[in-house]
């Protein structure tokens, strides 16, 4: 049930995406938290890896004003003979900078709602919804660091008739799931490699927490897809795409799984946060061989979707 209490409670996002086709089924409103535990090399949305509001930077559209180095009470943005040069260690995420920027070349990114807000800007799509089977879905970043929001903006979605999904790591103690688990109609994990060598280093961490939660998941109620982003020179090979084909055929609640190609898309914005992108010489998969992926879980008998997104 929808409470006062409930709608209050507050996470950090760092956007609303509309009309989202590839986050479920139908046309979907996706909101995006921010935090992550994993640090998976790749990543395409390294805005949302932090917790905490950040500042992105675009020199290219600077006017160079001035305004921003008066508006610091930092000292974090200096000009120097190249230009105005921003000083990650002294910035505190005031966002002062970026209020007196209006060539938006500081830019702060993330900010804290309530649920309350956020349903008000889902339920402006449920037409969408309604015609199409959509809903909305929380990704991230990893939404269940954020549990009680999460649960509540997905409970306050489902008091008003619209389907909620959730898309996670997996990477979390069971209790989150637990808090979370009771408003959402769809799951969908992302696997990366069952290896667990292999996944701590691609991503920082063990894999043994996400593969028990797989597991619990995978018995049901509720319907499961697993997600597997295909990243050249990690899991590219029949090998590693089939050892988790396998793991997946013995879930009953898996619906099916799907193959993400990697995009070399994200390179701007890492370069406006000053993180250092290391899959940027990675090529996006061919056709071909995401074809010739989906062939290889198809052998396990487990239904597949192989994605052009």
């Amino acid at each position: 049930m929808t409470t006062v209490e409930g709608l209050s409670k507050r996470g950090t996002i760092t956007e609303i995406q509309r009309y989202c086709i590839h986050d479920g089924p139908g046309i979907r409103t996706t909101v995006f938290l921010k935090g992550c535990n994993l640090r998976c090399f790749w990543c395409h949305n390294p805005e949302t890896l932090a917790r905490e509001p950040e500042l992105q930077v675009f020199p290219e559209r600077c006017i160079d004003c001035g305004a921003c180095i008066l508006a610091c009470p930092c000292g974090a943005l200096e000009r120097t003979e190249a230009g105005k040069v921003l000083v990650r260690e002294r910035c505190t995420g005031c966002g002062r900078c970026a209020a007196e920027c209006f060539a938006e070349a500081l830019v702060m990114v993330g900010h804290e709602v309530s649920a309350g807000e956020v349903l008000l800007e889902v339920l402006a799509d449920r037409a969408f919804f309604q015609s199409s089977g959509g809903g909305v879905t929380l990704s991230g970043g990893e939404p269940l660091l954020q549990a009680e929001f999460s649960a509540a903006l997905l409970s306050a979605c489902q008091a008003d008739g619209i389907h909620t999904a959730i898309e996670t790591a997996g990477h979390v103690p069971w209790d989150r799931f637990a808090t979370v688990l009771p408003a959402v109609d769809l799951l969908m994990l992302d696997l990366k490699v069952m290896d667990c060598e292999l996944h701590r280093r691609v991503t920082g961490v063990s894999n043994a927490t996400i593969l028990e939660n797989a597991q619990r998941l995978g018995a049901g109620p509720l319907p499961l897809v697993i997600r597997i982003p295909v990243i050249p020179g990690v899991n590219d090979t029949a090998e590693a795409i089939g050892s988790i084909a396998r793991f997946a055929s013995g879930l009953p609640a898996l619906q099916h799984l799907e193959l993400l190609p990697f995009h070399p898309m994200a390179a701007g914005k890492y370069d406006s946060l000053g993180l250092t992108y290391s899959a940027r010489s990675l090529a996006r998969p061919s056709p071909e061989r995401m074809a010739a992926l989906a062939d290889v879980v198809a052998s396990f008998s487990v239904p597949v979707r192989a994605s052009s997104a």
